[in-house]
């Protein structure tokens, strides 16, 4: 059964050359004294000018349509491309869900109105979105959805609050799972809208982690009123809209390399020492990298048909994090290394970030419960 869902595939020559460009981009772009410290971040590092820099080169949206911004490349293009920023831990925030699944989205369902007027700018990089889905007291469960939109003259009146938002802050627009149909529940009479943060009634209050970071987000909205035309798709589509998205959001290279600095480091230490314990669990963690490749690149492949690979994309995500949370306890359980938050060598500075973050990771993207309920439907459907 699971052999049928992940089939081996290999990438085509234009996305393997595609690869060395990119290299060749980060090399010049970040320099060569872009450090641990600023890898760690991954891609919830934020620099908007590096990102207008990927937009000069095409390669946000880059596989949509030319007429919208896009070079039609492959969904195995975008996902070298994502591979590579994820390795080298580019600060790829301003853009990330926009090109991920908010442009997506919009080319899907939107209308030709909405393509043309959001899509553009994503690809320039000037134009960032976040995703409304989570709410309080509802963890991962988007079937418990309150935020409500009720119908008023030329649009919706919009009142509720999101949660874990990451980077709305800073964001232009937020894509979010609202009720449009009174008195409706669980899957029924959901909506997606595209609100803008800058709209009278919106309160962004930023969540601090243990880091001292605040790329999370509690957004509060107050009769906040949303033009019809920024309904996206049909009304009451919002729950078959939203799972579609989640294929896109859980599956990437993201999900296993947000911690490739400090898995770069661990190579480090274990090289210098000739232990055999060391040795052993560093091939353990390197086959999982190299499993979760796999299955990511299937899912790719899957989605560049047109699939929607719900199940699928749920155990990479679901696996990838069992896999980051497990770098840091490695780490501690096998070297020597002091986490440093501030000052000392880099990769102890890594090593305590990621102590710190990795918690966070069975939030964003789905918790293990949610996913794992879509995993055991899913197979049990079939």
């Amino acid at each position: 059964m699971w052999s049928n869902r992940f089939m081996p595939i290999g990438l085509p020559p234009q996305a393997e050359a595609l690869r060395q460009d990119v290299r060749d981009f980060l090399r010049d772009t970040l320099g060569a004294d872009y450090s641990p410290t600023c890898r760690m971040m991954s891609w919830m590092g934020f620099d908007a000018e590096f990102t207008r820099a990927l937009g000069r080169k095409g390669w946000i949206g880059m596989t949509w349509p030319r007429e919208y911004g896009g070079q039609g490349r492959s969904a195995l293009d975008r996902y070298v491309l994502a591979e590579e920023l994820m390795a080298a831990g580019a600060p790829v925030l301003a853009h990330w869900t926009a090109d991920r699944q908010s442009g997506p989205l919009i080319l899907r369902y939107g209308t030709e109105a909405q393509k043309q007027r959001f899509l553009p700018p994503i690809t320039r990089g000037e134009s960032y979105f976040c995703i409304g889905m989570s709410e309080p007291d509802s963890g991962s469960d988007l079937a418990a959805t309150r935020t409500r939109a009720q119908a008023v003259q030329g649009g919706w009146r919009v009142n509720g609050t999101k949660l874990w938002t990451t980077n709305a802050h800073r964001c232009q627009w937020m894509i979010a799972l609202v009720r449009t149909t009174p008195g409706s529940e669980r899957h029924e009479g959901l909506s997606q809208i595209i609100i803008d943060l800058k709209a009278p009634g919106v309160t962004v209050r930023p969540i601090r982690d243990l880091a001292g970071d605040a790329h999370f987000n509690e957004v509060v909205f107050e009769d906040v009123f949303v033009p019809d035309d920024q309904l996206v798709g049909a009304a009451g589509d919002g729950w078959a809209q939203v799972m579609a998205e989640l294929a896109f959001e859980r599956s990437g290279p993201e999900r296993y390399l947000s911690g490739a600095a400090l898995l770069t480091a661990m190579v480090g230490w274990a090289g210098e020492r000739a232990d055999a314990r060391a040795a052993e669990a560093i091939g353990r963690l390197m086959a999982d990298v190299v499993t979760l490749r796999q299955m990511s690149l299937t899912i790719a492949a899957r989605l560049e048909r047109g699939e929607d690979p719900q199940v699928e994309a749920s155990c990479v995500k679901d696996l990838g994090t069992l896999f980051e949370q497990a770098l840091p306890e490695v780490a501690h359980a096998l070297f020597d290394v002091e986490p440093r938050v501030a000052g000392g060598p880099d990769a102890a500075q890594v090593l305590a970030y990621l102590t710190q973050v990795t918690p966070s990771f069975s939030l964003r993207g789905g918790t293990r419960e949610i996913l794992r309920g879509i995993i055991a439907r899913g197979l049990g459907a079939r």
